[in-house]
């Protein structure tokens, strides 16, 4: 309770102003704790925000990780996942815009909350998977692919975002996710 209380305002603030714009006693006073109870559960600003990062995006790696249940093709798989994320942000706007104004990249890259292992195993499979069976390109490294897949997503979520956009992302998943296609799959696939 005490954790979700600061993990929510977390959200709020984080989402409104950059991260240096945020103190940390304003924290603790939104979410009606101590500067203690905060050092206590997560010690450093950077921490609580990496911790933050890690409910949200496990969350939706949970949710990814249960909508890829019975799916077998790797293109069924992989427009899934696309949905699945597009659906997570248009419903949880804040954690894309806290990523866009209080994340420093460069941080969070050396921080474990980064890898989100389950989920990168689970899209590294799939695209290994979608290699043996002669599905995706084999023009570039899998972990190209990854990169190509997940920054495209990235890219769409973040100018829906910055744009304002009120329509839902999700309602438009399948075009996005064909253009996507083409651009991974063996031409013959297509």
């Amino acid at each position: 309770m005490i954790r979700q209380r600061i993990e929510n305002t977390v959200l709020d603030l984080f989402s409104e102003r950059e991260f240096h714009s945020v103190a940390y006693g304003e924290i603790a006073s939104a979410a009606s704790v101590s500067l203690q109870t905060i050092y206590k559960y997560y010690g450093s600003k950077e921490a609580l925000l990496f911790a933050c990062l890690e409910t949200w995006l496990g969350t939706l790696a949970s949710r990814m990780l249960d909508h890829l249940q019975g799916i077998e093709s790797c293109q069924d798989k992989l427009r899934k996942v696309f949905w699945v994320v597009l659906d997570f942000f248009d419903r949880n706007p804040k954690v894309s815009q806290l990523i866009m104004s209080s994340l420093q990249i460069s941080a969070w890259g050396r921080d474990r909350t980064f890898r989100q292992p389950e989920m990168m195993e689970v899209l590294m499979k799939t695209l290994t998977d979608g290699r043996a069976q002669g599905v995706l390109t084999d023009e570039v490294d899998e972990k190209i692919l990854l990169d190509y897949f997940i920054g495209i997503l990235e890219r769409l979520v973040h100018m829906h975002t910055m744009r304002g956009e009120k329509e839902a992302l999700a309602l438009q998943a399948n075009a996005l996710f064909r253009m996507l296609w083409r651009a991974i799959a063996k031409p013959e696939q297509l």
